[in-house]
Protein backbone atom coordinates (compact mmCIF):
# COMPACT_ATOMS: atom_id res chain seq x y z
CA UNK A 1 0.00 0.00 0.00
CA UNK A 2 2.86 2.29 1.22
CA UNK A 3 4.40 2.23 -2.34
CA UNK A 4 0.79 2.85 -4.21
CA UNK A 5 0.75 5.82 -1.97
CA UNK A 6 4.02 6.89 -2.96
CA UNK A 7 3.04 6.04 -7.25
CA UNK A 8 0.21 8.68 -6.38
CA UNK A 9 2.13 11.02 -4.94
CA UNK A 10 4.95 11.02 -7.72
CA UNK A 11 2.18 10.92 -10.71
CA UNK A 12 0.57 14.27 -9.20
CA UNK A 13 3.78 15.90 -8.62
CA UNK A 14 4.65 15.17 -12.29
CA UNK A 15 1.15 16.40 -13.98
CA UNK A 16 1.52 19.67 -10.90
CA UNK A 17 4.44 20.73 -12.57
CA UNK A 18 3.95 19.90 -16.27
CA UNK A 19 0.65 21.73 -15.16
CA UNK A 20 2.08 24.79 -13.96
CA UNK A 21 3.98 25.82 -17.67
CA UNK A 22 0.64 27.00 -18.77
CA UNK A 23 0.40 23.81 -21.29
CA UNK A 24 -2.02 21.40 -22.36
CA UNK A 25 -1.47 18.14 -20.24
CA UNK A 26 -2.93 14.76 -21.22
CA UNK A 27 -2.56 12.52 -18.63
CA UNK A 28 -3.48 8.64 -18.40
CA UNK A 29 -3.72 6.75 -15.01
CA UNK A 30 -6.19 3.73 -15.35
CA UNK A 31 -4.91 2.38 -11.81
CA UNK A 32 -5.56 4.72 -9.59
CA UNK A 33 -9.32 4.58 -8.47
CA UNK A 34 -11.96 7.50 -8.49
CA UNK A 35 -11.71 9.97 -5.72
CA UNK A 36 -14.88 10.12 -3.35
CA UNK A 37 -13.26 13.38 -1.54
CA UNK A 38 -10.86 15.52 -2.96
CA UNK A 39 -9.15 18.23 -0.22
CA UNK A 40 -10.73 21.76 -1.46
CA UNK A 41 -7.42 24.32 -1.81
CA UNK A 42 -6.45 25.92 1.17
CA UNK A 43 -8.47 29.38 2.20
CA UNK A 44 -11.66 28.31 0.65
CA UNK A 45 -14.80 28.24 2.17
CA UNK A 46 -18.30 26.56 1.13
CA UNK A 47 -20.40 29.67 -0.41
CA UNK A 48 -23.10 27.76 -2.41
CA UNK A 49 -23.78 23.83 -2.95
CA UNK A 50 -26.65 21.66 -4.07
CA UNK A 51 -26.43 18.32 -3.04
CA UNK A 52 -29.07 17.32 -4.80
CA UNK A 53 -30.87 15.44 -1.48
CA UNK A 54 -34.39 16.55 -2.03
CA UNK A 55 -37.11 14.00 -0.79
CA UNK A 56 -39.43 11.72 -3.35
CA UNK A 57 -42.71 13.32 -3.76
CA UNK A 58 -45.77 11.95 -2.97
CA UNK A 59 -46.09 8.34 -4.39
CA UNK A 60 -42.71 7.86 -4.27
CA UNK A 61 -42.30 10.05 -7.63
CA UNK A 62 -38.72 11.61 -8.39
CA UNK A 63 -38.29 15.70 -7.27
CA UNK A 64 -37.16 17.92 -9.72
CA UNK A 65 -34.67 20.20 -9.04
CA UNK A 66 -34.88 23.30 -6.83
CA UNK A 67 -35.80 26.32 -9.14
CA UNK A 68 -35.11 29.00 -6.02
CA UNK A 69 -31.27 27.76 -7.22
CA UNK A 70 -31.63 26.79 -10.87
CA UNK A 71 -33.29 28.20 -14.07
CA UNK A 72 -33.51 26.42 -17.51
CA UNK A 73 -32.66 27.30 -21.15
CA UNK A 74 -34.97 25.72 -23.43
CA UNK A 75 -36.05 25.42 -27.55
CA UNK A 76 -33.58 24.35 -30.06
CA UNK A 77 -32.39 25.44 -33.11
CA UNK A 78 -28.50 24.15 -32.44
CA UNK A 79 -27.80 26.41 -29.96
CA UNK A 80 -24.53 27.86 -31.59
CA UNK A 81 -23.15 24.38 -32.80
CA UNK A 82 -25.68 22.61 -34.57
CA UNK A 83 -26.98 20.53 -31.73
CA UNK A 84 -29.95 18.28 -32.59
CA UNK A 85 -31.54 18.46 -29.02
CA UNK A 86 -34.57 20.34 -27.76
CA UNK A 87 -33.82 21.71 -24.13
CA UNK A 88 -37.07 21.79 -21.77
CA UNK A 89 -37.81 23.12 -18.42
CA UNK A 90 -37.45 20.11 -16.35
CA UNK A 91 -40.16 18.23 -17.46
CA UNK A 92 -42.94 18.51 -20.43
CA UNK A 93 -45.92 16.48 -20.82
CA UNK A 94 -44.95 13.38 -19.24
CA UNK A 95 -41.28 13.23 -20.44
CA UNK A 96 -39.02 14.35 -17.91
CA UNK A 97 -35.56 15.15 -18.79
CA UNK A 98 -33.97 16.42 -15.30
CA UNK A 99 -34.86 14.18 -11.87
CA UNK A 100 -33.66 14.09 -8.05
CA UNK A 101 -33.31 11.03 -7.02
CA UNK A 102 -31.22 8.83 -4.24
CA UNK A 103 -29.23 12.34 -3.91
CA UNK A 104 -28.31 12.35 -7.22
CA UNK A 105 -29.22 15.06 -10.40
CA UNK A 106 -30.08 13.27 -13.04
CA UNK A 107 -30.16 14.45 -16.68
CA UNK A 108 -31.62 12.61 -19.19
CA UNK A 109 -31.35 12.50 -23.25
CA UNK A 110 -34.74 10.93 -24.54
CA UNK A 111 -36.08 10.15 -28.41
CA UNK A 112 -39.96 11.20 -28.36
CA UNK A 113 -41.71 11.28 -31.82
CA UNK A 114 -39.07 12.89 -33.73
CA UNK A 115 -36.91 15.02 -31.51
CA UNK A 116 -34.20 14.30 -28.46
CA UNK A 117 -35.47 16.54 -25.26
CA UNK A 118 -33.18 17.31 -22.65
CA UNK A 119 -32.18 20.00 -20.12
CA UNK A 120 -29.64 22.83 -20.27
CA UNK A 121 -29.78 24.41 -16.45
CA UNK A 122 -27.89 27.23 -14.76
CA UNK A 123 -27.76 28.61 -11.15
CA UNK A 124 -29.65 31.57 -10.49
CA UNK A 125 -26.47 33.07 -8.51
CA UNK A 126 -23.12 34.25 -10.06
CA UNK A 127 -19.47 34.71 -8.80
CA UNK A 128 -16.10 36.27 -9.24
CA UNK A 129 -13.73 33.62 -8.59
CA UNK A 130 -13.35 30.55 -6.49
CA UNK A 131 -12.97 26.58 -6.70
CA UNK A 132 -16.21 25.20 -8.63
CA UNK A 133 -16.57 21.56 -7.96
CA UNK A 134 -19.14 18.77 -9.05
CA UNK A 135 -18.60 15.04 -8.57
CA UNK A 136 -20.00 13.57 -12.02
CA UNK A 137 -20.64 10.53 -13.67
CA UNK A 138 -20.80 10.69 -18.03
CA UNK A 139 -23.38 9.55 -20.10
CA UNK A 140 -22.47 6.66 -22.52
CA UNK A 141 -23.02 6.71 -26.54
CA UNK A 142 -21.76 8.36 -29.75
CA UNK A 143 -23.76 11.35 -29.84
CA UNK A 144 -23.43 12.73 -26.35
CA UNK A 145 -21.74 16.13 -24.84
CA UNK A 146 -22.23 16.28 -21.59
CA UNK A 147 -21.00 19.46 -20.00
CA UNK A 148 -20.21 21.56 -16.33
CA UNK A 149 -19.41 24.86 -17.41
CA UNK A 150 -19.17 28.74 -16.92
CA UNK A 151 -21.11 31.58 -19.12
CA UNK A 152 -20.68 35.71 -17.65
CA UNK A 153 -23.89 37.01 -15.86
CA UNK A 154 -23.92 40.19 -18.10
CA UNK A 155 -23.55 38.26 -21.29
CA UNK A 156 -23.49 40.27 -24.72
CA UNK A 157 -21.43 38.64 -27.12
CA UNK A 158 -19.58 35.52 -27.60
CA UNK A 159 -16.69 34.77 -27.59
CA UNK A 160 -15.54 38.48 -26.44
CA UNK A 161 -17.28 37.93 -22.98
CA UNK A 162 -15.51 35.13 -22.25
CA UNK A 163 -16.55 31.20 -21.15
CA UNK A 164 -15.34 28.53 -18.67
CA UNK A 165 -15.86 24.63 -19.42
CA UNK A 166 -15.12 23.11 -16.48
CA UNK A 167 -15.65 19.46 -17.84
CA UNK A 168 -17.02 18.32 -21.12
CA UNK A 169 -16.46 15.11 -22.81
CA UNK A 170 -17.92 13.53 -26.59
CA UNK A 171 -18.98 10.15 -26.41
CA UNK A 172 -17.70 9.67 -29.59
CA UNK A 173 -13.86 9.98 -27.71
CA UNK A 174 -15.72 8.38 -24.54
CA UNK A 175 -13.68 9.12 -20.97
CA UNK A 176 -11.43 11.88 -22.71
CA UNK A 177 -12.74 14.88 -20.49
CA UNK A 178 -11.41 17.98 -21.10
CA UNK A 179 -11.31 21.57 -19.26
CA UNK A 180 -10.81 24.93 -21.89
CA UNK A 181 -11.20 28.33 -22.07
CA UNK A 182 -12.55 30.88 -24.80
CA UNK A 183 -12.14 34.50 -25.67
CA UNK A 184 -11.77 36.89 -28.91
CA UNK A 185 -7.62 35.44 -28.25
CA UNK A 186 -8.38 31.85 -28.17
CA UNK A 187 -11.19 30.03 -28.95
CA UNK A 188 -12.32 26.90 -31.05
CA UNK A 189 -13.55 29.03 -33.82
CA UNK A 190 -10.22 29.92 -35.15
CA UNK A 191 -8.49 26.88 -33.40
CA UNK A 192 -6.41 28.80 -30.63
CA UNK A 193 -8.41 27.80 -27.67
CA UNK A 194 -6.51 26.72 -24.57
CA UNK A 195 -7.69 23.01 -23.41
CA UNK A 196 -6.35 20.40 -21.27
CA UNK A 197 -7.22 16.84 -21.34
CA UNK A 198 -7.34 13.53 -19.54
CA UNK A 199 -8.37 10.31 -20.24
CA UNK A 200 -10.05 8.61 -16.97
CA UNK A 201 -11.05 5.17 -18.28
CA UNK A 202 -14.33 5.00 -15.67
CA UNK A 203 -15.71 8.40 -16.65
CA UNK A 204 -18.54 6.92 -17.86
CA UNK A 205 -19.49 4.07 -15.64
CA UNK A 206 -18.27 5.79 -12.19
CA UNK A 207 -18.28 9.07 -10.32
CA UNK A 208 -15.14 11.64 -10.38
CA UNK A 209 -15.03 15.13 -8.99
CA UNK A 210 -14.02 17.47 -11.79
CA UNK A 211 -13.35 21.21 -10.26
CA UNK A 212 -11.71 24.37 -11.84
CA UNK A 213 -9.46 27.39 -9.56
CA UNK A 214 -10.57 30.17 -10.60
CA UNK A 215 -8.20 33.16 -9.44
CA UNK A 216 -7.20 36.90 -10.97
CA UNK A 217 -3.81 34.82 -12.47
CA UNK A 218 -4.95 31.84 -13.25
CA UNK A 219 -7.58 29.21 -14.24
CA UNK A 220 -6.33 25.83 -13.37
CA UNK A 221 -8.81 22.87 -14.23
CA UNK A 222 -8.59 19.12 -12.12
CA UNK A 223 -10.17 15.24 -12.13
CA UNK A 224 -10.29 14.12 -8.71
CA UNK A 225 -7.94 16.54 -7.34
CA UNK A 226 -4.99 16.47 -10.27
CA UNK A 227 -4.36 19.47 -12.57
CA UNK A 228 -4.60 18.94 -16.36
CA UNK A 229 -5.02 22.31 -17.49
CA UNK A 230 -3.73 26.14 -16.47
CA UNK A 231 -4.38 29.30 -18.16
CA UNK A 232 -2.44 32.06 -16.99
CA UNK A 233 -3.65 35.73 -16.83
CA UNK A 234 -1.06 37.72 -19.05
CA UNK A 235 -1.72 40.89 -17.09
CA UNK A 236 -1.89 43.04 -19.98
CA UNK A 237 -5.55 44.60 -19.46
CA UNK A 238 -6.95 43.29 -22.25
CA UNK A 239 -10.79 41.88 -22.51
CA UNK A 240 -9.76 39.91 -25.39
CA UNK A 241 -6.90 37.56 -24.05
CA UNK A 242 -8.58 37.45 -20.29
CA UNK A 243 -12.04 38.53 -19.56
CA UNK A 244 -12.65 36.72 -16.82
CA UNK A 245 -12.73 39.59 -14.08
CA UNK A 246 -16.64 39.65 -13.77
CA UNK A 247 -19.21 37.36 -12.07
CA UNK A 248 -19.98 34.28 -14.42
CA UNK A 249 -22.60 31.13 -13.42
CA UNK A 250 -22.54 27.67 -13.48
CA UNK A 251 -24.12 25.42 -16.55
CA UNK A 252 -25.25 21.89 -16.31
CA UNK A 253 -26.45 20.65 -19.78
CA UNK A 254 -26.46 17.21 -21.88
CA UNK A 255 -26.22 18.14 -26.16
CA UNK A 256 -26.99 15.45 -28.64
CA UNK A 257 -25.07 15.72 -31.67
CA UNK A 258 -23.63 18.50 -32.94
CA UNK A 259 -20.39 19.83 -34.33
CA UNK A 260 -18.53 18.19 -31.69
CA UNK A 261 -20.46 15.79 -30.23
CA UNK A 262 -21.94 14.68 -33.77
CA UNK A 263 -18.54 14.67 -35.73
CA UNK A 264 -18.47 11.01 -35.92
CA UNK A 265 -22.27 10.99 -36.42
CA UNK A 266 -24.72 9.83 -33.32
CA UNK A 267 -26.48 6.49 -32.31
CA UNK A 268 -30.04 6.91 -31.25
CA UNK A 269 -30.29 3.26 -30.23
CA UNK A 270 -27.86 4.50 -26.87
CA UNK A 271 -31.18 6.68 -26.00
CA UNK A 272 -32.27 7.47 -23.42
CA UNK A 273 -28.85 8.18 -22.00
CA UNK A 274 -28.10 9.91 -18.39
CA UNK A 275 -25.67 12.51 -17.06
CA UNK A 276 -25.47 12.20 -13.22
CA UNK A 277 -24.38 14.58 -11.10
CA UNK A 278 -24.12 13.71 -7.14
CA UNK A 279 -23.31 17.36 -5.90
CA UNK A 280 -22.53 21.02 -6.79
CA UNK A 281 -20.26 23.40 -4.46
CA UNK A 282 -18.56 26.49 -4.90
CA UNK A 283 -16.13 27.95 -2.75
CA UNK A 284 -14.37 31.10 -2.61
CA UNK A 285 -11.59 32.77 -0.53
CA UNK A 286 -12.43 33.90 3.15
Amino acid sequence: MRYIYLLSLLLLSVNTLACSNGESVLSVDPDLPPATDVPTPEGYQLVWSDEFDAPRLSGGKPAIPDTKKWWYETGAGGWGNNEIQHYIAAVQNKDTCALVSDGVLKIVARKVRNEVLSVRMNTIDSWTYGYFEARLKLPQGKGTWPAFWMMPKHFTTWPGDGEIDIMEEVGYRANYVSTSIHCNTYNHVNGTQKTGEQLIPTAESDFHIYALEWTPNYIKGFVDGKCHFTFLNDKKGDKNSWPFNVPFYVKLNLAWGGNWGGAEGVDEARLPATYEIDYVRIFQKK
